[in-house]
């Protein structure tokens, strides 16, 4: 295990917080949309992007995607990827040093779903948008098996909440679900909300607060599409891997979904690494720990969609 990574990737974090924090404070009141979606936009671009993969401009269904392939003949299946940013910042360009390495590790393409965001855009339109673009693959001719949806902290949630408009709307689901440090409460009543507020460096209930409230819009957090961990039946759900840092504050937010599939007799894997923090696979090639979890989550993602490829047709 790599200790001393962890403890000067920890070191790093707190320090461009206290700088951005000391930045912000020289203006009043919370950052504005503006600036929070710059200052992921300056972090997510210090990301290591893996060789091996091409990308190109697309649109899948009504919004614009980023298509991201292996440089060579792609393995058969889709990536349907959610980016993270709280609903209020990022991109599918902030998330490919996350899906670029999901795609170099399985040889599966990935489409990466540029969704619209709030304030100007709040609940319910991610998920709209999530569940459009996975209809356009399916009415594609795309089979629902060969499909699996993945995501980072907010697009984690939305890959789940997605999978439940998508059983809603009766749709066939797809063949399994990866999260990242997902979140999935907008109650924001998990413990680690407190019992972790000390160890995570960089999520903090105010910031949560301040970004859920665009995304809410004054809706009640007290639903299944908004707070899952807490409300959602997830009955009928394709197998899950869902992976957190211990250092966060949402850990009880992967933590209380895999009870809940448990309960509905659902294939979940949660997989929790020691001191590491929020959405820490972004850091591939600095973190040991960040590329043994990506290489778990890609095999994950493989045997699932050869799993289904290797079912034989029923007769008759």
């Amino acid at each position: 295990m790599s200790r001393q990574q962890r403890a000067e990737l920890d070191a790093m974090i707190r320090r461009s917080q206290r700088d951005a924090s000391a930045e912000a404070g020289a203006s009043d009141g919370p950052p504005s949309v503006e600036r929070l979606r710059a200052g992921f936009r300056a972090m997510m671009a210090e990301m290591i992007v893996p060789s091996g993969i091409r990308t190109r401009p697309t649109t899948l269904g009504s919004r614009p995607a980023l298509l991201v392939e292996p440089s060579g003949a792609p393995e058969p299946g889709t990536i349907l990827y959610f980016h993270g940013g709280s609903y209020v910042v990022g991109s599918p360009r902030t998330a490919l040093s996350l899906t670029g390495n999901l795609v170099s590790r399985t040889g599966v393409r990935a489409l990466s779903l540029d969704y619209r965001l709030a304030p100007e855009h709040p609940f319910p339109a991610a998920i709209e948008d999530a569940l459009d673009a996975y209809r356009a693959l399916l009415d594609g001719g795309e089979d629902p098996s060969a499909i699996v949806f993945a995501g980072d902290s907010a697009g984690g949630g939305l890959a789940v909440t997605t999978c439940l408009a998508a059983r809603d709307a009766g749709l066939p689901l797809p063949s399994a679900i990866v999260t990242f440090s997902a979140g999935l409460d907008m109650t924001r009543t998990g413990p680690s909300m407190d019992d972790k507020a000390d160890v995570d460096p960089y999520l903090t209930r105010e910031g949560l607060l301040h970004t859920g409230a665009m995304y809410l819009a004054g809706q009640d957090p007290w639903q299944p599409l908004l707070s899952p961990a807490v409300l959602a039946d997830l009955t009928g759900f394709p197998p899950m891997l869902l992976q957190s840092g211990s250092n966060e504050i949402v850990l009880d937010d992967s933590t209380r979904l895999a009870a809940r599939a448990r309960e509905a007799a659902v294939d979940v894997v949660l997989d929790v690494v020691a001191d590491v923090p929020h959405v820490f696979q972004a850091f591939a090639g600095v973190l040991e720990e960040a590329d043994d979890a990506l290489d778990r989550a890609a095999l994950f993602l493989s045997r699932r969609i050869r799993a289904r490829d290797a079912v034989p047709a029923r007769q008759g």
